[in-house]
């Protein structure tokens, strides 16, 4: 599996039911590979805590998204780094743009 980051649509959203049955209602960052997995990334729309993400292990069971619960710490670990590293990417890109529009 490559390390690119997979392609998702923006402005998506996912709409998470908590053990006390609430809802949030969560914005796509990005579907990105870690390993032999792909996971997923989930900014809450009203977070009260600034910068909360939250990471799935992400499958399609056909046009069906399935999110699944990172179990260990050492995958959480893993998974937490991997989506740090596309962070610093996109930040990276973002600078370069930056200066393309400038000129």
């Amino acid at each position: 599996m490559s390390d690119e980051p997979l392609d998702y649509a923006e402005n998506d959203t996912v709409t998470l039911t908590l053990d006390d049955d609430t809802e949030i209602v969560c914005d796509v960052i990005t579907i990105f590979p870690c390993g032999d997995k792909k996971y997923i990334a989930l900014l809450p729309q009203d977070s009260e805590e600034e910068g909360e993400v939250y990471l799935y292990e992400f499958q399609e069971d056909g046009d069906e998204p399935n999110l699944i619960n990172i179990e260990s710490d050492e995958e959480f670990e893993a998974v937490s780094d991997a989506f740090d590293e596309w962070l610093d990417s996109e930040e990276f890109n973002e600078m370069f743009d930056e200066d393309d529009t400038e000129e």
